[in-house]
């Protein structure tokens, strides 16, 4: 059976105005195809995140993630419908070599574009940081458009009490299992308020003109399972990128 997860956002204006043209969507397409071609291998897919700086990666200034200027966002003044449709059947659950990654079904409709969603994943501690502040854990629901348009809501976990739907995650990839995950709303925050803005993707190739919708509002999932999750990965967040001249606007939902 499965569980379907429905929720309503906000889309930016912003977005239509810097749409890429068709070249450059399918540049985007082939680099998260072999993004994700990489990522299921393993050890050998292996990130070594004490040397960034040696990652490959495609020239440009708007790279992920950035520390968030809450006092200085934007507020959106123009109005678009997000809308949801994630499943509870969880196709596989692994670790990958530089995450812990489950590949999932479902749908976003974003300002009548349509995407699929193809993945989601966590990092420790969070990649992306509010004035300056880290969260312990961030985990990034991927979604892909058939133009290769790629838009990731990125959800905050903080310490707190246990959430079931992360337990059940921790369980599939301890027991090497792929028993479905029937509590996926569990790591959405009930209310969807969020920070908006163009970057990339986090991990090599490391494309560009990617949609980030980071939640303000973090998930609470206990101190035990942090630390269960940071024995497979302790250190998988990329380091800060400058934010240069780019816009970050927020919804108030």
């Amino acid at each position: 059976m499965k569980k379907m997860l429905l929720m309503s956002m906000v889309l930016p204006s912003l977005l239509l105005v810097t749409a890429c043209n068709q070249q450059a969507a399918t540049k985007t397409n082939e680099s998260f195809s072999h993004t994700q071609e990489s990522t299921t291998k393993k050890e050998s897919a292996h990130l070594d995140y004490d040397a960034q700086e040696e990652w490959e990666q495609v020239a440009g200034k708007m790279q992920s993630p950035i520390d968030i200027p809450a006092s200085a966002a934007k507020e959106m003044t123009d109005q678009g419908n997000i809308t949801l449709n994630y499943s509870a059947k969880i196709t596989k659950a692994e670790n990958n070599g530089h995450s812990i990654q489950l590949a999932d079904s479902g749908s976003a409709v974003i300002n009548q574009r349509n995407f699929e969603l193809t993945q989601f994943h966590f990092h420790a501690q969070s990649e992306h940081t509010v004035d300056g502040k880290h969260y312990p854990m961030e985990v990034h629901f991927v979604n892909q458009a058939q133009d290769g348009r790629i838009a990731v809501i990125g959800v905050f976990f903080e310490e707190g009490k246990e959430n079931k739907g992360f337990q059940e995650v921790l369980d599939d990839v301890k027991n090497q299992s792929d028993n479905e995950i029937t509590d996926i709303e569990t790591m959405f925050p009930e209310n969807k308020s969020y920070y908006h803005y163009l970057g990339s993707l986090t991990t090599p190739p490391l494309s560009e003109n990617v949609e980030w919708y980071v939640l303000k509002n973090p998930v609470q999932v206990s101190a035990e399972q942090i630390k269960e999750f940071q024995k497979f990965y302790d250190h998988n967040n990329r380091e800060i990128q400058p934010l240069n001249d780019r816009a970050v606007l927020m919804h108030n939902e």
